[in-house]
């Protein structure tokens, strides 16, 4: 009887690794060169792909799809608008438009624009996705940091000095030297890190540096392997029986067959393990599975990048210095905090914490006593910290906080503002693009040579296959899907190929 269920087993799992694994090829290789192109970001950053190729959500409509970080204005009739478009010199009424990236590196990535910044001594400043500029004699001027990462996320005036953000510490710049500060604790600290950057870090090899990087690249490379050897050895059975039938030789195709079936047996199972940390970490890095791990808090893994004394570790998004009440604001992937002795002692969190995507604050910006505009994929509020009260400047309603966790976005993706439009407020939604929050005059119409400058980074593209939103105009919200049930069935077939291998191979 046992024999016969243990049979009856293995044609089961025979059958479905075979049948799962052909419908899900396309995914796996998708996700597979994607990946691959996703850990070399700074090696691809100056290559582009035209959005015409892509469906039209990718279209640039009225500067969505992250166009606008926010606004600077340089003089009484010139005003920097920035983000994802690189930078750009218009006049007061918005009107025209011309390109302010000289100096900066082809490339879209490398024009994505965090912050520009005009000084109290009239010095203009940029801090991009790969390093910070100086706006010297008509042109950009690369200015070298002492930090390991390169990316520039807030840049504000503080006394005689800059304070420049990066995603782990905080750069003083004054009279041309640079003091780089890792900020110290919260308080109450527990040395622990947020579930979703352990499993991020997993996923992408990032866990143990260049090295993890590329044994993560051998992963996605050996996915790529199986998946052509299996589609082989899926057309060739049929290839086989069709000539043998017609009396033609089959033996070249055989030969063909037990090299194929040979290492994909070979690579396969000495591989498992890695392919099934792979798939697993990248399934809780999107919705629905993403909900049920964004709060949780683990101990850093001791050996690996995450290990570090820095308890800002990644995780640091846009800072604020308020005049009137003598305070830093910090926002942080771990919530807001604030300093009111120029970081010297341990960081307070703000007994109320306004909501903010997990992604990441896009706006931050004082508005009046004790009262700041933040602005991320939850929407844009108004928060006075000392009150406790939370407005929706979109929806013109008090934030009320859901009872159940949902996806860790709310109904407007703001990816920027501005306020320097005619007197208008202007949020800049990821899908709505630019919004007059009360319902004045319109912002200005996208001219066409931003529009066609505003390509997409192979980065950028892959990062929308990785993800599953390519997905998006076909499925609509279940794109969503396509992530935890693609990563199901290839738990299924990696776990049933092993299954297949030990009894037919290892047990005999």
């Amino acid at each position: 009887m046992r024999r016969i269920i243990r049979k009856k087993m293995l044609l089961f799992f025979k059958k479905y690794h075979k049948w799962l694994g052909v419908i899900v090829t396309l995914f796996i290789l998708l996700f597979a060169f994607s990946g691959i192109v996703l850990n070399h970001r700074n090696l691809l950053s100056s290559v582009d792909v035209s959005r015409s190729i892509l469906p039209d959500e990718y279209d640039i409509v009225n500067w969505n799809n992250a166009a606008v970080k926010g606004t600077e204005t340089i003089s009484t009739d010139s005003i920097l608008i920035y983000g994802n478009i690189g930078i750009w010199l218009t006049d007061s009424s918005f009107s025209e438009f011309k390109d302010f990236n000289h100096g900066i590196p082809e490339g879209i990535d490398n024009r994505k624009v965090c912050k520009v910044l005009l000084t109290k001594n009239n010095g203009l400043w940029a801090g991009t996705m790969f390093g910070l500029f100086y706006f010297n004699n008509q042109q950009w001027k690369k200015v070298e940091i002492p930090t390991h990462e390169k990316r520039v996320v807030d840049i504000i005036d503080f006394g005689d000095s800059l304070y420049m953000l990066t995603r782990s510490h905080l750069l003083v710049y004054n009279n041309g030297n640079f003091k780089v500060r890792t900020l110290p604790q919260p308080e109450n600290y527990d040395n622990k890190i947020g579930l979703f950057k352990t499993l991020w870090v997993i996923h992408s090899g990032e866990i143990y540096g260049s090295v993890g990087k590329i044994l993560v690249d051998i992963v996605g490379l050996i996915f790529i392997f199986l998946t052509i050897t299996g589609i082989i050895l899926f057309i060739n059975r049929y290839r086989v029986i069709s000539k043998f039938k017609n009396n033609k030789p089959v033996q070249r195709i055989k030969k063909i067959n037990l090299w194929n079936l040979r290492w994909h047996n070979k690579i396969g199972w000495t591989t498992v393990v890695f392919l099934i940390i792979t798939t697993t970490t990248g399934m809780f890095l999107r919705p629905p599975l993403l909900v049920a791990i964004a709060d949780a808090r683990v101990s850093k893994i001791p050996g690996t990048e995450l290990a570090t004394a820095n308890p800002w570790f990644d995780q640091l998004r846009r800072v604020l210095y308020d005049k009137e009440s003598g305070k830093f604001i910090l926002a942080t992937s771990e919530g807001f905090y604030y300093s009111d002795d120029d970081f010297l002692s341990e960081l307070k969190p703000f007994k109320v914490q306004p909501p903010a995507s997990i992604m990441g604050v896009n706006v931050l910006k004082k508005t009046g006593t004790n009262e700041y505009l933040i602005g991320s994929f939850e929407g844009l509020f108004r928060w006075n910290p000392e009150s406790g009260e939370i407005y929706d400047q979109i929806k013109k309603e008090p934030y009320v906080k859901k009872e159940v966790a949902g996806p860790p976005i709310g109904d407007y993706l703001v990816t920027g503002y501005s306020d320097d439009f005619q007197g208008e407020k202007i949020a800049f939604d990821y899908d709505k693009g630019a919004l007059n929050i009360n319902k004045g005059k319109a912002f200005t119409t996208m001219p066409q040579n931003i529009h066609d400058a505003y390509r997409i980074s192979l980065w950028n593209l892959a990062l929308e296959i990785h993800t599953g939103r390519i997905y998006e105009p076909i499925l609509g919200i279940f794109y969503v899907l396509v992530v935890p049930l693609v990563g199901l069935i290839l738990l299924f077939v990696l776990i049933s190929g092993f299954y297949v291998w030990w009894k037919l191979h290892r047990m005999t």
